[in-house]
């Protein structure tokens, strides 16, 4: 790659990962200088252009690898704005293998390009500011063959604003002709968040869909599970995963060996835990009588909770300590122990989440907590592995709605842990589900509020989580019948396994991905691409003309019949719109109806295409519908709008082009 200051190579490792391949980029090379090796020395280390420099290789660098491999692939799936440059390359690749210009070559370069957000944290982006953009870009501008605002309004929620940053997520949002968060809660956090790229489009419009993250079971399920589930459900369960059918017969698995197999699992926890803390304390230099009693933490047989993750401070791993008080009533009970193995890191740059860890270590160091709280340092997929497999409890205590997905969750449910977490991110999906089939599969913290105060809400939530563990969940797994069996617990974990793995699992989440995103996109390039991109250079004809004709449309009349709807009434319209240039095979001409709330807002709307039925006059069209609303009579309320349409687009929606009229009964919410 060529950086302002001279060219940067990288070499390329290839791991083997089960049935895979992985591409490493490396830069630590002979053929670079002391400066450019450190480029992939450290995920989050050095400054802002440093971190530029990461992008530029894992982008544009990624996609070069591939050519040189001779690897062409027809879709690109970017996750996270990070590798968002790819789709750049990918345009400046196409203009010069395709013979396009730039916009014919963006229009067919889009058609292959997935883009997935992971971050409801707007901190969380990545910006540049324009003049460091500017400085590594500027040839590749030249390349391009468009003007530097036009290459920095690619990165701009607001094209035309000269002083606002270059932000990686915009690019990749602009560029991509199907985006996604990774869960239900997080697509609609995501289209509230980058709403501003399709000004005038509602919200839940937005074309920012979800595909819900899932987990690889065979990587996370313990040995004991295996078995278990190879005996009651079949061995296809690990190559059908999603297959509900299949985990039903979780229900058939006989209680006494369900739980003997937990408890297992448990014991290995604490005999690892005992093992790992006594390595933590020797490394340090502990004294001798710190280390013994490393041997005598935790209880085999108590209830023991788990929390494992990044100390991002959203995530709130202080929430189960903001009582130290009453925390420690619930661990000392003499007749219901309970016990808590904390795990995780965080980011070198998060002094909060330092301090969250440091503040953990220091009340498990108190005499009331010294053998009940522990914490795991340098947490990696074996401590996950343990903790996952052999806690009874997942705690999650995410900030609503500040968790993307979070997948520990996932992996602890399959091996029949409870999750006991606030309604975020795959949990909030988890529990619609429990609701559907009418089953406990766990526990939620709150019932999905968000407050303006977040201190208010640590308050609340805390307070509700001392109260389910108290009331609910320590008299649950405590109360046994005469075989020692805790009935009622057992249950919550057939129930979990049950309607959960068929659906949180990544088998689902890949043939998700693949039916609606990737053979969708692969047929729509190839499609665009066919005889010399002959249908991506119309499609970059039409849209042109729609741009250029676009500032001179308007709604010049609307008219309605009355609004009051009897029982299988119909509400009729007419409108005239006035196209300039455009004929009504440019447009489709829309009407939303639906009930009119309190406030004049329209709900529960239905969008309908409107007939063009007559000319009016030179370049005005008159359009016509008749609607029947959905839900009985009532006062309903429309609008009308007017979109762009043309075959080969994939999205409805385009970023500035959308005409609403202004003279409407009311406006949809």
């Amino acid at each position: 790659m060529d950086l302002p200051h001279g060219p940067v190579a990288a070499q390329v490792w290839s791991v083997n990962v089960g049935r895979l391949k992985l591409f490493l980029l490396d830069t630590n090379t002979e053929r670079n200088t002391a400066e450019d090796r450190k480029i992939t020395y450290q995920l989050y280390g050095g400054d802002l252009e440093m971190r530029l420099k990461q992008e530029i290789l894992l982008g544009i660098g990624g996609y070069r690898t591939l050519e040189a491999m001779g690897l062409v692939p027809t879709v690109y799936h970017r996750n996270e704005g990070h590798s968002a440059f790819l789709g750049l390359e990918r345009v400046v690749r196409l203009m010069e293998t395709r013979k396009l210009s730039f916009r014919e070559a963006k229009v067919l370069a889009s058609a292959s390009l997935i883009f997935t957000t992971h971050t409801p944290v707007a901190a969380g982006h990545d910006y540049f500011s324009p003049g460091l953009i500017e400085r590594y870009f500027s040839a590749y501008i030249q390349r391009l063959g468009i003007s530097s605002s036009e290459f920095l309004g690619l990165g701009r929620q607001n094209p035309a604003n000269a002083s606002e940053d270059f932000c990686m997520t915009v690019l990749a949002l602009r560029l991509a002709s199907f985006s996604n968060g990774v869960s239900k809660l997080h697509g609609e956090v995501s289209r509230r968040m980058w709403s501003n790229l399709w000004q005038g489009v509602l919200e839940s419009e937005v074309p920012i869909r979800h595909v819900t993250n899932g987990v690889h079971f065979r990587s996370w399920v313990s040995f004991e599970m295996n078995q278990l589930y190879d005996r009651y459900l079949g061995p296809k369960w690990r190559e059908e995963p999603a297959d509900s059918a299949l985990w039903g017969r979780a229900q058939s698995v006989p209680a006494a060996e369900l739980w003997r197999t937990h408890e297992r699992r448990r014991e290995r926890l604490v005999a690892y835990t005992r093992q790992r803390l006594r390595a933590q304390f020797l490394s340090r230099g502990a004294p001798k009588a710190e280390i013994d009693e490393a041997e005598e933490v935790l209880s085999p047989d108590a209830l023991t909770i788990g929390f494992a993750r990044r100390f991002a401070s959203y995530k709130r791993a202080n929430l189960l300590i903001r009582n130290p008080e009453r925390l420690v009533r619930i661990l000392n009970n003499p007749a219901h122990p309970v016990q808590i193995i904390y795990a995780g890191k965080a980011h070198p740059h998060d002094d909060n989440g330092k301090q969250l860890i440091a503040a953990i270590i220091e009340l498990a160091r108190r005499p009331e907590f010294r053998r009940k709280i522990v914490f795991l340092e340098n947490y990696d997929v074996t401590v996950a592995r343990y903790m996952v497999q052999g806690c009874d409890v997942w705690l999650n205590t995410p900030l609503r709605p500040f968790e993307a997905s979070g997948t520990s969750g996932m992996k602890a449910q399959a091996n029949g842990v409870l999750n006991f977490s606030t309604l975020d991110g795959w949990w909030d999906e988890a529990w619609e589900l429990g609701i559907r089939h009418n089953a406990e599969i766990g526990w939620a913290i709150g019932r999905g509020e968000t407050y303006s105060d977040f201190s208010r809400q640590d308050d609340v939530e805390a307070d509700a989580l001392y109260d389910l563990l108290e009331g609910e969940i320590v008299p649950a797994f405590y109360a046994r019948r005469a075989d020692g069996l805790p009935m009622k617990w057992i249950s919550r974990m057939k129930a979990s396994i049950a309607i959960l793995c068929p659906e949180f699992n990544m088998h689902r989440m890949v043939k998700q991905y693949t039916n609606e995103y990737y053979m969708v996109a692969h047929n729509r390039y190839l499609d665009l691409g066919a005889e010399d991109g002959s249908k991506a250079k119309a499609l970059t004809a039409w849209l042109s003309r729609v741009e250029a004709a676009w500032p001179r449309l308007r709604v010049e009349s609307v008219e309605d019949s009355v609004h009051e709807v009897d029982l299988g009434g119909k509400v009729q319209l007419s409108v005239r719109v006035f196209l300039d240039s455009l004929t009504p095979d440019d447009v489709v001409v829309e009407s939303l109806v639906g009930r009119v709330s309190a406030d004049g807002e329209i709900t529960d709307f239905a969008a309908s295409s409107m007939q063009a039925c007559k000319q009016s006059s030179p370049g005005s069209y008159t359009f016509q519908c008749a609607i029947q609303p959905k839900v009985g009579s009532g006062l309903y309320g429309y609008a009308v709008r007017v979109l762009p349409s043309h075959p080969s687009a994939r999205n409805r929606f385009l970023p500035g082009l959308i005409l609403w009229a202004g003279n409407c009964a009311a406006k949809p919410h």
